[in-house]
């Protein structure tokens, strides 16, 4: 690395960081029913805790895309990081959003991470966040799209998000809202793993050079619907493969104290399938 690639580097980290910042402060404006320090240090917020981090790791994630690919020169390396930043940091807050309002629709999130502590819903929470991150990094990292396509690719990603969470839904023998409610945290954790690997599968799709929306519409719509096509078999197999001598509903509702271990390695298959998708589409 030569001193002029040395120098581009540093500023576009200290851009990087000021953009996150931005996002930090627009996070705390939109959430004026806590306070930050207040929950995590006084209050000793578990669940808080965990639905920051998720929005801290997306961030990181929708932000990062914007570094990724050929350089156009320092100056214009800035002014897309610039742009597409600030364009991030609203499209991971909507996010959260629609999952207060939409996904996880039958309580209010916010009365559920600070009244209550709530880590099943914190987990969700965090995973939504690093969904929508892998699916903004993937909208703003691919060449010769623009805005719109990144914003028509974002709005695409948190519908395939809706549907995987309706998909998960239909194949779980329980009410996935009335089990986070009730502080069951390995409910979430498996949830969790979903939302996460439907996150990497759609922002997989949405990467890559944009030729056409006739083409890329098309790419993106199978390699999403492959990924809602395998939930129900990878909650089969680590029914019968990870996990052989128990049931799985079992362990994380059946039970007076939910499995926790359970509900992580269900999260990991999802996890994991959809890397292998990540590879090999």
């Amino acid at each position: 690395m030569n001193i002029d690639n040395l120098i581009s580097a540093i500023i576009l980290i200290v851009v990087f960081y000021f953009l996150f910042f931005i996002g930090k402060i627009v996070n705390d404006l939109l959430h004026r029913e806590y306070h930050l320090t207040t929950e995590l240090v006084e209050r000793d917020n578990p669940a808080l805790s965990l639905a920051i981090i998720g929005y801290y790791f997306g961030l990181v994630l929708s932000i990062g895309g914007t570094l990724v690919g050929p350089s156009g020169g320092i100056w214009e390396d800035i002014i897309d990081l610039v742009l597409y930043g600030l364009l991030s940091v609203v499209l991971l807050n909507i996010s959260w959003f629609l999952c207060d309002k939409i996904i996880l629709h039958k309580f209010k999130m916010s009365d559920e991470l600070i009244r209550d502590q709530n880590q099943g819903t914190g987990i969700v929470s965090c995973a939504i966040s690093i969904a929508s991150g892998f699916i903004i990094y993937g909208a703003v990292s691919g060449e010769n799209g623009n805005i719109w396509t990144a914003i028509a690719f974002w709005g695409l990603g948190q519908i395939m998000l809706l549907l995987a969470g309706w998909v998960y839904n239909l194949i779980t023998p329980y009410d996935i809202h009335a089990e986070i409610e009730k502080d069951n945290v390995a409910a979430g954790i498996s949830f969790a793993g979903v939302l996460i690997a439907m996150g990497i599968i759609v922002g997989h799709a949405a990467e890559g050079v944009f030729h056409s929306w006739a083409e890329n519409f098309l790419d993106f719509i199978i390699t999403s619907f492959i990924g809602l096509a395998i939930l129900p078999f990878i909650r089969i197999l680590t029914d019968k493969i990870l996990l052989p001598t128990v049931k799985l509903t079992d362990e994380i509702v059946g039970q007076k104290k939910p499995n926790i271990g359970a509900a992580y390695i269900e999260a990991f298959s999802y996890i994991a399938a959809s890397m292998i998708i990540y590879w090999s589409v």
